[in-house]
C-alpha cells in the first residue's frame, strides 16, 4: 500500500479468513487500511451474491428487485408516518436508504440520485415530527447536496430545523442558497421567503433579550432579506 504523499510502499501483514475469504489486518492500526479492506470485502460479498459465473452485469438494464424493495420500504414508511408512528417511519426510511446506498457499485449512479433525495427529505420530516431538529437538518442537507434544485421541501425543512435550533445566521445563509437553487419566482421560493420572515423575527427577539456582546455575531438582516 502506497503511503499518502510519499514515493514509498508499505507492506502490511494481511489475513485471509479461510471460510468467508474476508481479508483483514489484525496487527495493523490504520483507519485508512481498514476502510480500504472493508470496501474490498464488500465488493467481494456483492460478487458472491451474483448469479453464476459471478461476474458483474452491464450497468443497464438494472435488476429491478432492489428498486422494488426500496419503493416498498418507502411506501411502508409513508404509511407509518400518516398513522403518526414517527419512530417506525424513521426506521423504515432508514432501511430504504440503506437498501439504496447498498446498490452494487456497477449499477448506474443515477438510480441513487433518484431514490435518495426523497428518502432523506421524508425521514427529515419524520424526525421533525419528533422535534429531533439536528437529525432532521442533516437529512435535509443530505437531500439538497444530492439534488440542489427542484427540491423545495428539503430546503424548507432544513431552514425550519435551523430556526428551531436558534441558528439564525446559518438559517439565513441556508434560505438564501435555497432561493438561488429554486429561483425567486417558484412556489418553493414563496415558502422560503416566509421562513426568512421567521428568521428575522426570531433574531430580533433574541437580540432584544441578549447581552450586547452577542450582537456582533449576527449579520445585517435587512441586506440579506432583500429578495
Amino acid at each position: 500500500m502506497a503511503s499518502p504523499g510519499a514515493d514509498t510502499f508499505t507492506q502490511y501483514p494481511l489475513h485471509l479468513d479461510p471460510t468467508s475469504k474476508a481479508i483483514s489486518a489484525p496487527s495493523c492500526n490504520s483507519a485508512v487500511l481498514d476502510s480500504e479492506l472493508e470496501s474490498l470485502n464488500r465488493l467481494h460479498r456483492a460478487l458472491l451474491n451474483l448469479d453464476s459465473p459471478n461476474t458483474p452485469p452491464p450497468p443497464k438494464p438494472v435488476n429491478p428487485k432492489r428498486s422494488a424493495q426500496v419503493a416498498k420500504l418507502r411506501e411502508a414508511a409513508n404509511t407509518a408516518f400518516r398513522k403518526s408512528s414517527f419512530g417506525e417511519a424513521v426506521k423504515l426510511y432508514t432501511y430504504a436508504i440503506d437498501m439504496a446506498i447498498g446498490r452494487p457499485t456497477w449499477e448506474h449512479v443515477d438510480l441513487l440520485r433518484e431514490e435518495l433525495p426523497p428518502l432523506f427529505t421524508n425521514r427529515a420530516q419524520a424526525y421533525m415530527a419528533q422535534q429531533q431538529w439536528p437529525e432532521a437538518y442533516v437529512d435535509a442537507k443530505s437531500s439538497v447536496e444530492i439534488m440542489p434544485s427542484n427540491n423545495g421541501k428539503s430546503w424548507w425543512r432544513g431552514g425550519r430545523c435551523l430556526i428551531e435550533m436558534g441558528r439564525w445566521q446559518e438559517a439565513t445563509e441556508w434560505i438564501s442558497n435555497g432561493l438561488d437553487a429554486e429561483g425567486n419566482s417558484s412556489e418553493a421560493a414563496k415558502e422560503l421567503k416566509g421562513l426568512m420572515v421567521d428568521v428575522e423575527r426570531g433574531c430580533n427577539d433574541y437580540l432584544a433579550n441578549a447581552h450586547p456582546a452577542n450582537h456582533v455575531f449576527f449579520p445585517a438582516w435587512s441586506s440579506t432579506n432583500s429578495t
